[in-house]
């Protein structure tokens, strides 16, 4: 892998956050990273044609990157920090397992190259 994890992290962070913010503004019409408590943040109102298919599409994205985050956001009334701060944090791990898994996809690859 050519990218550096102080690089990668980072940039997963920055794409996880732009990610929620656009969803929230394109599916939900609310301009705000995380929607207030009451709300759901999985599900979205009905919605028309397109929309519709492009968030059943991304679903199992928003799965991964918000599913086991949900206890924290049902939480009454948590202050905007906790929840940025435990999105980071989940997502830091998400990210440090995902560079690991793709750093032993391509060694493996380039073991069967030499072979």
């Amino acid at each position: 892998m050519k990218i550096s994890r102080k690089k990668f992290v980072p940039l997963f962070l920055i794409s996880g956050f732009t990610f929620l913010f656009i969803y929230n503004v394109i599916f939900r019409s609310v301009v705000r990273l995380i929607p207030e408590s009451g709300e759901s943040f999985l599900g979205t109102e009905s919605l028309i044609g397109w929309k519709s298919t492009v968030s059943t599409i991304l679903y199992p994205i928003k799965i991964v990157l918000i599913g086991p985050m949900l206890p924290l956001i049902n939480l009454p009334d948590p202050p905007p920090p906790f929840l940025v701060i435990g999105f980071a944090f989940y997502w830091t791990i998400l990210a440090l397992v995902i560079y690991y898994l793709i750093g032993k996809i391509k060694l493996s690859k380039l073991k069967r190259r030499r072979v």
